[in-house]
């Protein structure tokens, strides 16, 4: 079974599992051509059941439909309080995007967030990517002086390198703190963290990786192997994302039958061995935030934190997937 893990070196201690919202966007976004629009009615129980059901965050980022799944998260969060739904509120992990703004932004935008989010402090707060106009210290003291003001408690940083991470960690020590994540692409298809050193700098400097995109745009739920005339079905964007195509399909289809194998043996879906195996294959080291754009697929989830793979069936996926 999967207990709450602790975040790096902070005290925030998470469920391996958290919620994506990437899909909660109801303006022109990559979220909506890749999903298209979800209702909020929908969006709220699926936040309710994760957070009902083993979840304890929810992962979201300014960019996400530009505030609209911040706004999502925020609205359906407080109706769940003032329905005394939840024991307690959930730990809210955002991000601010950089991409051609300077460091100040950083600062003017933290007030929206909070509005948005309709809360005081963000639990995680990440630079979504290391493409800012400002120098990384610059966006480091930025980001800083936001917890000295108490609206962030930890800071965390996303699609970054190795030697970026490394370096985003070194300058937070210089004011007391330590780099809480980094949050990558990572799941049984795509492993490039394992071999590009981010993991192993992760490991010997405590800090979590959260895994995005854990089942590749669906490729490691077995779907599209079961019904590829589906995949006609699927945006040109999310296609180009996840590489969705036939041949694609043929490629992983040892790791396709293994994924089917390991399901009913457990009496599990394929889904949940693919999320049970990444946080489960790196120790404590490694977070997911799978989504859901229906209740089904939050059912589905959560219940990947029932179980344990074994270590032979880990390492038998290991050799598997490495190979493909």
């Amino acid at each position: 079974m999967n207990k709450s893990r602790q975040l790096g070196q902070t005290d925030l201690y998470l469920s391996p599992l958290g919620l994506g919202t990437w899909q909660y966007s109801t303006k022109n976004s990559s979220g909506t051509s890749m999903w298209g629009n979800t209702e909020t009615e929908t969006v709220y129980e699926i936040i309710k059941h994760s957070l009902q059901n083993g979840m304890n965050w929810i992962d979201t980022a300014e960019i996400y439909g530009n505030g609209t799944s911040e706004t999502f998260i925020g609205e359906v969060t407080q109706r769940l309080q003032r329905e005394e739904a939840l024991a307690t509120n959930p730990f809210i992990a955002s991000k601010w995007f950089p991409l051609a703004r300077s460091a100040s932004s950083i600062t003017k935008t933290i007030d929206d967030r909070l509005e948005y989010l309709q809360i005081l402090t963000i639990d995680l707060y990440q630079i979504h990517q290391p493409t800012s106009r400002s120098s990384l210290r610059k966006q480091i003291e930025a980001m800083v002086s936001l917890a000295e003001q108490h609206k962030v408690k930890q800071i965390g940083v996303s699609n970054f390198s190795a030697k970026q991470m490394v370096k985003a960690h070194h300058l937070l020590q210089e004011y007391g703190m330590t780099l809480a994540s980094n949050q990558v692409k990572y799941n049984l298809l795509h492993r490039s963290p394992e071999k590009n050193g981010t993991l192993e700098a992760a490991k010997e400097l405590g800090i979590t990786i959260i895994a995005y995109s854990p089942l590749q745009q669906g490729l490691l739920t077995g779907r599209f192997h079961e019904q590829p005339e589906s995949l006609s079905k699927v945006s040109r964007f999310r296609k180009l994302q996840s590489n969705l195509t036939t041949k694609t399909l043929q490629r992983t289809e040892p790791l396709y039958q293994e994924l089917k194998r390991l399901s009913l043996n457990y009496g599990m879906t394929i889904s949940q061995i693919s999320l049970n195996w990444l946080i489960n294959a790196q120790g404590d080291t490694v977070l997911a935030i799978p989504g859901a754009s229906k209740i089904q697929q939050a059912q589905d989830n959560v219940e990947a934190l029932n179980f344990d793979l074994s270590n032979s069936d880990i390492e038998r996926l290991n050799r598997i997937s490495a190979g493909l």
